[in-house]
């Protein structure tokens, strides 16, 4: 049975400033069984030559699906990435990016998702697909 979005687990406060998703921006906007959206500056995410870099996209992507994942797989079992493939469609050089993910499949021990990623002028960014792996257990730290 899925959970509540308020219901979804805090991180330990010691460890929220080290989130690669805190030090890049990135903001959860909607939280739902069948949809997760969320935005991130560009600025601040760049690569050398001033455009979004890829590897950002991959992480607004990744923790948008898995966040979709956790919505639909705890308390019962713990979400984590298996496959992430990202499509890079144009660039974006300035503004905010905001990605919506939805589920393509949810299982009991796999789900995936696709995160379509657009610019403020609802330009396809970048399309993904993230698979995770639903755990009996939460991985140790």
């Amino acid at each position: 049975m899925p959970i509540d979005p308020s219901q979804l687990p805090e991180m330990s406060p010691d460890m929220a400033a080290e989130q690669l998703a805190t030090r890049m921006g990135l903001e959860l906007v909607t939280l739902e069984l069948d949809r997760v959206v969320g935005q991130m500056p560009v600025a601040g995410n760049r690569q050398p030559y001033g455009l979004l870099h890829g590897g950002a996209s991959a992480v607004l992507a990744e923790t948008l699906g898995s966040v979709l994942a956790a919505l639909n797989a705890l308390p019962e079992r713990f979400p984590v990435g298996l496959e992430l493939a990202c499509t890079h469609h144009r660039s974006a050089t300035e503004g905010r990016v905001i990605g919506t993910a939805r589920p393509l499949h949810v299982g009991r021990s796999t789900s995936t998702s696709e995160i379509v990623i657009v610019d403020e002028q609802d330009r396809r960014i970048c399309t993904a697909k993230l698979t995770c792996l639903h755990r009996d257990t939460r991985p140790q730290i």
